[in-house]
């Protein structure tokens, strides 16, 4: 069977060609040319979902980003490629920060984009892998948990948890509490800047990854949310 891509796209002089080339490499493409459509395709039971979104950020109805992370939130757990004519850097960070496992900027070369996608794929297949892999291998006595701050590595036993910077940086915070309660406000400020001017969600979405990588990982630590007010981070696994 072939993969399923989602492209992303209200431009039809973009979406035709890519779907051709696409298809011509062997994906199988759905199209949808609202943010709203997007997320629903994702979020429906009754369809598996793709393996892969490319997804532009100008799109009519709302913002690619905030496409991204209602994704983000509503569990697809796929590879995000942003696709876009947007090349600033505030563009890209947030774009990863919301969920995004790449970004490709407009005009690019077919053969790069068909690269990236064959790139994208088999890392979210060894990172499902690796899920399976943990699942089956759990026993019921907690591996040890390290946080090696030199290396910027986490590891639960000889497994390491695959953490981009900002769910290091967010477990380190948490970790700094000392089980009390961090406030959001100082992740923020920590982890992002103390004068961010965006939404705050960016903060719930990277902290909803980093609470399913550790508990995919079975890790001995858990985090709970204090709505409103903030996280902790508490002993035990979120299993158990």
């Amino acid at each position: 069977m072939s993969t399923r891509l989602l492209l992303v796209e209200d431009d039809n002089g973009i979406a035709v060609p890519l779907i051709r080339t696409l298809e011509r490499d062997g994906y199988a493409v759905e199209r949808a040319a609202t943010g709203a459509d997007a997320v629903e395709r994702v979020r429906r039971d009754d369809l598996e979902p793709p393996a892969i979104v490319l997804l532009d950020l100008g799109l009519p109805d709302m913002d690619g980003l905030d496409v991204c992370q209602r994704m983000r939130e509503s569990g697809y757990a796929g590879g995000v490629m942003i696709v876009t004519a947007r090349g600033g850097e505030l563009d890209r960070v947030l774009g990863l920060d919301v969920g995004a496992d790449d970004y490709l900027i407009k005009p690019f070369l077919l053969s790069e984009l068909l690269a990236r996608v064959r790139a994208l794929l088999r890392r979210t297949h060894a990172a499902a892998a690796v899920e399976e892999s943990a699942g089956a291998s759990a026993e019921s006595a907690p591996a040890p948990f390290r946080i090696d701050r030199d290396r910027r590595q986490v590891w639960v036993g000889a497994d390491e948890v695959p953490l981009n910077t900002k769910e290091f940086d967010l477990l380190a915070g948490l970790q700094d509490g000392e089980g009390g309660v961090v406030k959001r406000e100082q992740l923020m400020a920590e982890v992002w800047d103390e004068n961010w001017f965006g939404s705050t969600k960016v903060l719930d979405v990277t902290m909803a990854r980093l609470r399913q990588k550790l508990e995919a990982h079975h890790a001995p630590v858990h985090v709970v949310t204090l709505r409103g007010v903030g996280f902790r981070l508490e002993q035990g696994r979120a299993d158990a």
